[in-house]
């Protein structure tokens, strides 16, 4: 994504595209540094227990409204899901940016729903330009 800020019309009064860009791909790594990963997954789960789905289902809503991407199920095992969130494909490509909030927030609501530990794990997908979510459980 190309960061352009919008007109000051457009923008008035609502979170923009770039405002979500300069926070998540600047500041949040500047601020974190080397421990961005680990604390944005923490994140992603008390989101998770301020945000309560009642099913899995209703992830991929969630993930839209908030302005996350479009997640949708590739695959599921008897130990495992794989999610496809398709993001912005550009940042995704050039590696920047860490999923590991959504990754946080699946495995919390997962552990929550089915009340089985679980955990997620980003990988970003740099060709396709999608990342792949993997949730698994014990």
């Amino acid at each position: 994504m190309e960061l352009k800020p919008e007109s000051a019309e457009a923008g008035k009064g609502k979170a923009t595209e770039f405002g979500y860009a300069l926070f998540r791909d600047h500041i949040l790594p500047s601020v974190l540094g080397r421990h961005e990963e680990e604390i944005l997954y923490w994140a992603g789960k008390e989101l998770a227990a301020e945000f309560p789905l009642f099913d899995m289902d209703e992830a991929a809503g969630f993930f839209l409204e908030a302005g996350w991407g479009m997640l949708s199920r590739e695959s599921a095992g008897k130990r495992e899901i794989i999610y496809v969130l398709e993001s912005d494909a550009e940042q995704v490509k050039k590696g920047r940016r860490c999923y590991s909030v959504e990754a946080g927030f699946l495995a919390a609501q997962y552990q929550k729903i089915h009340d089985r530990v679980a955990e997620c794990r980003p990988e970003a997908d740099r060709r396709q330009g999608v990342v792949r979510l993997t949730l698994a459980w014990d």
